[in-house]
């Protein structure tokens, strides 16, 4: 295991090497113009203290827009390794300091939903499969193909007219009720997390559909598997054989789904958290890019890509932990 999580760990690291010197290389490939222009925008801003000139200075050197592209990209990998990605254009602070105000939000709006999505799809998903063409089966198939379908700003829009418009019991966006700075630490709380419901309500709805369909299709054919008949044959509870042999076997393709799923836990919702006014790491990273914050933007896809390489590692060590005929060697 050591030696695979070695191999593994290194490859990823090349791997993140070259995703984001294709990425530089695209940041880099801007007018030349872009400098100037993003410079004399940000001597303009509020509180700056340096003119468009400094500017122009800082920014070459700080991101190698006079060595070429393979000096550049070497010049803001050096700041990069030591956890240095430069102040954000549009944000006007540190980048690092700007994703730690923001991430926590994204992050509990997508725990919430992404424990809500497995307690809801996956029982489902085998009770489906266990009644197969049952009136069950054909209700939980309606529910999936209704998730998959809808857009996500289209369940947004149902969810607001219901909950904020007609019955009134939700703020139709934002982060905080009118009266959030006169409540309690408590309160505080409680008014947070009610802003909270219908974006996690989105995100569950427009998730559940394809791990309830992914569930019952992987059930459904371990079921039929020899071994389950053999298990039943010998007189072992229903409830065991369904738990514990089937279902055990079921999570290998499972785990390839969940692991994938990290990247969305810290890398926000965009679509959901722009239509809800969240003012996660999604809505802030999708305002940098349509503003030009290129700092703020090569930190965001380098981190989305540690996501996405750490959840395909875990998603390969929780293999073996759930089969052990799987043996990594």
């Amino acid at each position: 295991m050591a030696k695979f999580l070695t191999k593994r760990i290194l490859l990823s690291i090349l791997i993140l090497f070259f995703v984001m010197f294709i990425i530089y290389v695209l940041m880099y490939s801007l007018p030349s113009s872009y400098i100037e222009n993003t410079a004399r925008n940000l001597s303009q801003k509020p509180g700056t203290q340096k003119s468009a000139a400094q500017w122009i200075a800082e920014l070459n050197a700080q991101y190698g827009m006079d060595k070429g592209v393979i000096g550049g990209f070497m010049t803001w990998m050096k700041f990069a390794v030591r956890g240095e990605f430069g102040e954000s254009w549009y944000w006007t602070t540190a980048v690092t300091a700007k994703f730690n105000d923001v991430i926590w939000y994204s992050f509990t709006l997508a725990f919430v939903a992404f424990i809500l999505e497995i307690v809801i799809a996956v029982p489902l998903g085998v009770i489906a499969a266990r009644k197969q063409y049952s009136g069950v089966d054909y209700t939980v198939t309606v529910i999936a193909l209704i998730g998959i379908s809808l857009p996500t700003f289209f369940v947004a829009t149902i969810l607001k007219m219901i909950f904020a418009v007609k019955l009134g019991w939700l703020d139709i966006s934002g982060m905080q009720g009118r009266y959030f700075l006169q409540l309690s630490s408590w309160g505080k709380f409680i008014d947070l997390a009610k802003h909270f419901i219908m974006p996690a309500l989105t995100l569950v709805i427009i998730s559940i559909g394809s791990l309830m369909r992914y569930t019952r299709t992987n059930m459904l054919e371990v079921l039929n598997a020899d071994y389950i008949r053999t298990a039943r044959a010998k007189g072992l509870p229903e409830k065991r054989v369904i738990s514990y042999h089937a279902f055990r076997n079921t999570l290998i393709p499972l785990i390839t789904i969940l692991g994938a799923s990290l990247p969305t836990l810290f890398g926000g919702a965009l679509i959901t958290e722009t239509l809800f006014s969240i003012t996660g790491i999604g809505f802030t990273s999708y305002t940098s890019m349509i503003n030009g914050d290129i700092p703020f933007t090569m930190f965001y896809l380098a981190f989305s890509s540690v996501l996405v390489l750490v959840g395909n590692l875990i998603a390969d060590i929780l293999y073996a932990v759930a089969d052990p005929r799987v043996r990594v060697n």
